[in-house]
């Protein structure tokens, strides 16, 4: 009487998803691949043949930080001269990076 009586507006009719709602998605996914996944393949890519390529007679560091020249190449490790007389073996993943030629004498 007083109150007059409220009723329920029709829904409005469902649209499909479009385009344009997922292309921030589109556009996030986009920006991840270019500056994380495809840059940190490349970079195990690199790794990946410098270790393929070692051989007798590169200056390289290890990942402990030792520099040393490679006396003797295995299949998975390789053995490397630190100081005269002493060798170790290391594994290939371990090592970091191949230093140039001469490197080891212009350090000491």
């Amino acid at each position: 009487m007083f109150i007059s009586n409220a009723y329920a507006e029709a829904a409005p009719s469902a649209q499909g998803a479009g385009l344009m709602d997922f292309l921030p998605l589109i556009v996030l996914v986009a920006v991840f691949y270019y500056f994380i996944l495809r840059p940190q393949a490349k970079r195990a890519k690199d790794q990946k043949a410098m270790i393929e390529a070692l051989q007798r007679g590169d200056e390289v560091v290890t990942s402990g930080g030792e520099v040393g020249r490679i006396n003797k190449v295995y299949e998975q490790y390789v053995g490397v001269e630190l100081a005269d007389n002493i060798e170790v073996t290391v594994q290939k993943a371990a090592i970091q990076s191949v230093l140039p030629k001469g490197t080891i004498k212009a350090i000491k």
